[in-house]
């Protein structure tokens, strides 16, 4: 069962997308809120799975509360979606840093809201078509802001399915494209989000395009020199 925390200013909003949720039978709305600040009370409270939360509303806004939420240790197993009418690159762009699983938008289908939520619930990042594209121009209108020597930290193997991650592919597409197994892929995925104290798999986004590892334009890894270490994982 999905344990769905809903926040939203918008009274009737909130029912609309509880009467959705709860009538599926894998899901459960477990506690419902109207303001960031009870966004994080509600979290602590109940410790969902997925937080779906509006991102403009009044005392804390959907942001500032995905950022508390994401920094507290109590709450790493907490998937925050952000909910929006807009899909503004800087909302998106801020929400993703702040440790947001994923974006969608309100006006989406009602199927794809909910496979977006199971999508969520198992960690995956999540990006409404509209809202991948708009963060692509983002990224591309950005220089990287981080170094390229803080992928020194990761293998070959790992800079090469976080580069894979980032174009949006599952671990079953990421083994079938490197020959591997789709749980090597996972142990890859996992050890690069351990390395870099990545939340989730959006927050691998994030980095593989702001250290360059990815270009928007390319979208294909940025090749690193091999790694010295013979028996290195994921070296010659």
């Amino acid at each position: 069962m999905i344990r769905v925390l809903l926040v939203d200013d918008q009274v009737l909003i909130r029912a609309g997308f509880r009467a959705l949720l709860q009538a599926e039978d894998d899901i459960e709305v477990i506690a419902e809120g109207g303001d960031g600040r009870q966004a994080i009370e509600l979290a602590r409270e109940h410790v969902p799975d997925v937080a779906l939360i509006d991102v403009q509303m009044p005392v804390l806004d959907g942001i500032e509360a995905t950022r508390q939420i994401a920094a507290d240790p109590r709450l790493s197993g907490v998937h925050v979606v952000i909910l929006t009418n807009y899909g503004l690159d800087e909302y998106v762009y801020n929400a993703l840093r702040a440790g947001a699983a994923g974006f969608l938008l309100k006006d989406t289908d009602p199927s794809d809201l909910l496979h977006g939520l199971r999508v969520a619930a198992r960690g995956d990042a999540l990006l409404s078509p509209a809202i991948t594209r708009r963060l692509i121009g983002e990224f591309v209108s950005r220089p990287p802001s981080a170094g390229p020597q803080e992928l020194d930290i990761l293998t070959n193997r790992e800079r090469e399915v976080v580069a894979l991650a980032a174009q949006g592919l599952s671990n079953d597409e990421i083994a079938a494209q490197m020959v591997i197994s789709p749980a090597t892929a996972k142990t890859h995925i996992s050890r690069a989000m351990t390395k870099l104290s990545a939340r989730d798999r959006a927050q691998l986004v994030v980095f593989a395009y702001e250290t360059g590892l990815v270009t928007a334009r390319k979208a294909r890894p940025t090749r690193q020199p091999p790694n010295s270490d013979p028996t290195a994982p994921g070296g010659r």
